[in-house]
């Protein structure tokens, strides 16, 4: 693998589907779609910092009740230092952007992993 691709994976944590599909294409086009992600994900001077962008993408795949994605975040999450209480912060954004039926949906999955991380 290149040298995005492996920086996107560290990031990450895991290789994302996209860029695994992308390389079962094309190396140069898995190389491609991981300097997107590096884009978007690398802290810049004055930027959002890491965390917080994780804060973000957790919070709106709380809203879309994209259970299975809030979970694996919450790994960056503690991985970059959020604490409980910005977590808290991000899933009451969360019910009030989706709605208290995905906030329902969703909570139970997140507490679970949470306290399994010891958040």
């Amino acid at each position: 693998m290149e040298k995005a691709t492996e920086e996107i994976r560290e990031l990450k944590g895991f290789l994302p589907r996209s860029i695994v599909y992308a390389g079962q294409i094309n190396e140069n086009f898995a190389e491609g779609v991981a300097g997107f992600y590096k884009a978007i994900w690398e802290e810049r001077d004055g930027g959002i910092s890491t965390k917080q962008k994780h804060l973000i993408v957790f919070a709106i795949a709380c809203s879309n009740n994209n259970i299975q994605s809030a979970v694996k975040i919450l790994e960056r999450l503690k991985k970059f230092g959020a604490t409980r209480t910005e977590i808290n912060d991000a899933m009451m954004l969360a019910a009030w952007t989706g709605g208290i039926q995905n906030f329902t949906d969703f909570s139970s999955a997140v507490l679970k992993e949470m306290e399994r991380l010891g958040f």
